[in-house]
This record gives C-alpha cells, structure tokens and sequence, in this order.
C-alpha cells in the first residue's frame, strides 16, 4: 500500500488521552495538578478530527517559534464528531460536528494565537469544505474545572455524511448516547467505494482521490447530495 493511502487512511491521526501542549517540534501531556498554560489572548476553537491529534497540528504548524499550543481536552454536550460529506486533498473523509440534543462527545480544544488562528483558516477555510463559525449557549466542560458555554469551530459546509438515513460516527471519539453507528476510516472509505465507485479496489479508489481534482470534486458533488444539515444555530464568521 502506497505511504499517501496509509496516510489517508490513518485519519485522524493519533489522539492523546489528556490535554496536551504543542511545542518544540513535538507536545507534551499536561499532567493533573500542572498550572495550566497561559490562555489569555487566545481563541479556543473546538478540534473534532484530526486537529485533535498533534501529529496533524505540528505538519499545520511547523514553525511554532515561541508559541505553543495548548491543546485541552473537553467534553461537549449535544454536538458529536461525525464525517463530513467530502475527501480531503490528501484522500481522508474527514469529521465535521453534528447537532443532536442528548449526545455528548469528548474532544479538544486548540487555544489559538491570532496569528496561528489565521494558519488554520488557511488549511479549514480555504478549501471551501468548512464554514468558520461561533456556537453559543452551549455546555463545553474544559479539562480541570473550566465551563465554557461559547466557542468557535469548523463546520462542514455540506453537512454530515450520511447513510441509511443517519450520520457515521468516528470511532475514535468516544462518547455517550449516540443513536448512530460509529465507523473507522477504513470502514467510511469503504463505505463510500461502494456507493461511488462499486468494484474498485480501495487504495485505487482513495488514490484517485488524491491525484485527480476533477473526480474527487464529482464524487463530493454525489456524496452531499442527501447530506444532513447542522441543525443548530451559528453565528458565521468566515
């Protein structure tokens, strides 16, 4: 299997089990007790993919000179992290948040400067696969004690993938009350060849994803087709 479909398929990518700082070229857990870092001036956006995983976060941000990133492990309630209707440029489906009243998920928040703030537009925003947005009125319960009840986050600009009527979950969170199946990547992808492209071979399938444009963005085009909406009110800022 080529290094780019191991990639793809690795999404989302390793995912601490406690919040964490993203620094030196590498991150550190921050252990129980530790003085948080400092948060003042930062922006906390909620993570439910990839930007969970300081692996992804040190290929956006590789050039981190005297900031680091504190990654803080959150539990939210109502929202879920699900796949997002669209392939990634590198071949990965990846997550986008779901309203449902009930649900609880637990994720990450990135505590970003202004300057790293504007870097992941770049790689969310840019693409046009992700609306830039702020949730209010909700319970977000940060790691050591902290409530926030605003927050801002990536949101699919074509909804939640879905399947039988439902949206997919990703495995690798976890939660509690999700009245939907819950899938790894290789079983989304899977998924996804056999409504798109019944008969190939998975790595051909994500591979032509990767290499050309034009297919990856028709088969976009027919996997939003019966997308689910958001469902919860947004203030949009990009």
């Amino acid at each position: 299997m080529s290094p780019t479909v191991v990639h793809a398929k690795a999404y989302p990518f390793p995912i601490p089990h406690n919040s964490y700082v993203v620094e030196d070229g590498g991150y550190r857990e921050i252990v129980e007790g530790e003085p948080l870092p400092d948060l003042s001036g930062l922006t906390p956006v909620l993570a439910c993919g990839s930007n969970q995983s300081p692996e992804q976060l040190a290929r956006k941000f590789d050039n981190l000179g005297k900031h680091p990133i504190p990654v803080l492990k959150a539990r939210v309630k109502d929202f879920d992290a699900v796949h997002s209707p669209h392939f990634s440029a590198y071949g990965s489906i990846p997550a986008t948040l779901h309203y449902h009243s009930g649900v609880e998920a637990t994720l990450f928040t990135n505590w970003l400067n202004d300057e790293q703030l504007k870097r992941m537009h770049e790689t969310e925003v840019s693409a046009e696969n992700y609306h830039y947005v702020r949730l209010d009125d909700i319970i977000l319960d940060i790691a050591f004690g902290a409530r926030l009840t605003s927050v801002y986050a990536y949101i699919s600009r074509r909804g939640a993938l879905c399947h039988d009527g439902k949206p997919l979950g990703l495995e690798a969170v976890s939660t509690t009350g999700r009245a939907w199946p819950e899938v790894s990547q290789d079983d989304v992808q899977a998924l996804a060849r056999d409504r798109l492209s019944p008969g190939t071979a998975i790595e051909a399938f994500i591979t032509e994803n990767i290499e050309n444009v034009g297919s990856r963005r028709a088969r976009i085009k027919q996997l939003a087709q019966d997308a689910l909406p958001f469902g919860y009110p947004v203030k949009r800022i990009k």
